[in-house]
This record gives C-alpha cells, sequence and structure tokens, in this order.
C-alpha cells in the first residue's frame, strides 16, 4: 500500500496537517479531501488526524495515496509489455492494434482491460489512469499512474516541455524542407464525428519534424509534439502534403503495405512524479514499420 512521508521541518512549525500535505508533498486538494475519509489515510506520528490538526517540528507526517480498491477497467487477460514499473507509475510499450481503454464497441480487450488483470493476479488494488493516450493504431509508448496523486503530477507536465515525446512515422511523400516545425491550429471537422482539420478558429498545435531517412518516395521522419491534439501528427503531416503511411482518415489505407497507420511512440522523457527523477524510454520501431525501412 503505497504511502508518502515528510518529516515536519521547523518552518513547518504549527501549520495545519493539510498546508503541509499541499505544500512539502504537493498533494492536491481533492486528493487530501479524499484520503481524510480513508482509514489511517492521515498520520502524524503513527496516530490518524483530520487535515486541520497543527503539525510540530521533527514529527514524521504519512498520507495514504494508494487505491485501496480496483475500478474501472475491467480485468481481462491479455499480455502487457512494462518497460518500467514502480509504486507510483508503470511504463508500457503499446502494440498497434489494441485500444488504449474500454469503448462502447470494445469492453474486454484493450490496455486498461490487460493492465488491470496484470494487477489483480499480483492482489494489488488497480485503477486505470493514462497519462499520455496513444489512438488503437499507433504503436510505442505510455505511461500510467499507479495512484490519483501521481495521475495529477504528470497530467501537470503532459504539454510542457518535461513530458517529451517523440514519435516515429513513415509519410508517403518527401516533406519540403527536411526538417522544420508545422504551427498551424487544429479543430473539428464539422463533416465527421471522428476527423480533425486544419482551421483558422482551431486549437493552437506544433510538430517538429526530421527526416530520418528516404526510399521508394517514402520517408522515415522523427516527430516531436509540443502540443497534444488529437490527431495531431497524421493531420499536420497530411497539411504538408505527406500523410502518414496506411492512414484511412487521413491519406490512403493500403494493407498490402501495412494493416494499420504507420505511427510508433518511440521516445518517452517525464520527471518521476514523486522523486523529481528525470526518466527517459525508448521503444524500438515494430517490425511492421520496420520492413519499410530495412536496415
Amino acid at each position: 500500500m503505497r504511502r508518502l512521508e515528510h518529516i515536519v521541518t521547523p518552518d513547518e512549525e504549527g501549520w495545519r496537517t493539510d498546508a503541509v500535505l499541499r505544500g512539502a508533498l504537493r498533494l492536491s486538494g481533492s486528493v487530501v479531501k479524499h484520503v481524510k475519509h480513508l482509514p489511517n489515510g492521515i498520520l502524524l506520528d503513527g496516530a490518524p488526524v483530520w487535515p486541520s490538526y497543527p503539525v510540530r517540528a521533527g514529527q514524521t507526517l504519512s498520507v495514504l495515496v494508494g487505491d485501496l480498491e480496483s475500478s474501472g477497467a475491467a480485468p481481462w487477460p491479455g499480455s502487457v509489455d512494462i518497460v518500467y514499473e514502480d509504486q507510483d507509475l508503470v511504463v508500457l510499450n503499446k502494440p498497434a492494434g489494441l485500444p488504449t481503454h474500454p469503448s462502447p464497441t470494445e469492453i474486454q480487450n484493450t490496455l486498461g482491460n490487460y493492465l488491470s488483470y496484470y494487477y489483480q493476479e499480483k492482489g494489488i488494488p488497480f485503477v486505470f489512469r493514462p497519462v499520455n493516450r496513444l489512438d488503437a493504431h499507433t504503436s510505442g509508448l505510455m505511461a500510467v499512474a499507479r495512484h490519483a496523486h501521481a495521475h495529477t503530477r504528470m497530467k501537470e507536465q503532459l504539454h510542457t516541455p518535461a513530458f517529451l515525446r517523440r514519435y516515429l512515422a513513415v509519410c508517403d511523400g518527401v516533406p519540403v524542407p527536411a526538417e522544420g516545425i508545422i504551427d498551424v491550429p487544429l479543430g473539428r471537422d464539422e463533416t465527421s464525428y471522428l476527423k480533425r482539420m486544419v482551421r483558422p478558429d482551431g486549437a493552437e498545435s506544433r510538430t517538429r519534424y526530421r527526416v530520418l531517412a528516404e526510399r521508394e518516395g517514402r520517408t522515415l521522419v522523427e516527430l516531436e509534439l509540443e502540443t497534444g491534439r488529437t490527431h495531431q501528427i497524421r493531420v499536420h503531416m497530411a497539411h504538408i502534403g505527406c500523410p502518414l503511411t496506411g492512414d484511412f482518415l487521413y491519406g490512403k489505407e493500403d494493407k498490402t503495405v501495412i494493416g494499420r497507420t504507420a505511427l510508433h511512440s518511440h521516445v518517452l522523457c517525464l520527471d518521476h512524479p514523486i522523486t523529481g527523477e528525470r526518466l527517459c524510454f525508448t521503444a524500438p520501431l515494430p517490425e511492421d514499420m520496420a520492413r519499410l525501412f530495412p536496415g
């Protein structure tokens, strides 16, 4: 059961317990409100206290942040490729074709179901809290929080330089210039419930790209998100005349070439939500995309 501890400093003498939780441990008000009702949710030198209780220097303040019960995605057996795991977060390499979370059309075979089953088998309560979400056809790295506090801390990073996401994509065509920034606003395509489009009243959207290789009219491109809009990479690359290979929505679907949109979450860097340690992970190009650029 995940608990965080803090030794009260002289500067915090006389503070309310909830002020220390928010200041030193950076818990949100909603998390503090939740844990105060849990058995032994907040302990001061091992004794339960209310958030209004004053603290003294040298006391040990402990707070429960782990989940006591599972909820959300129902457990369902399936394989999960775990790249990193600790008490606060788990980083996974999601395969192409696997939805991230349950939907009305798929309630069992999703990453959320599989990860819930993984922790059920370990006897650990789990609530599926993805930080960055990938479309079903996109492969690669995803971060999932192990508790609400970690989720809040990582969500704060998500659209900042602290949460670095680099993708690899195969495109139809050759971008000109070979390196640059696509900076055009994106919004809903009102003719479709699914599609997005470039529109002047859309949300600010920026994608950095760099061509890595060219072969038979296609390019292998590295992309870095500065914002995180729905379908951002797909719409931006189509906008410059180089839609992603296999993209049925913004390009041309051709299952003789690849059976999905050729997009892979390649690098993920973030600050650990509790320790602040910088973490970076890499997932190699999957086999179906590597076939298009052998060697």
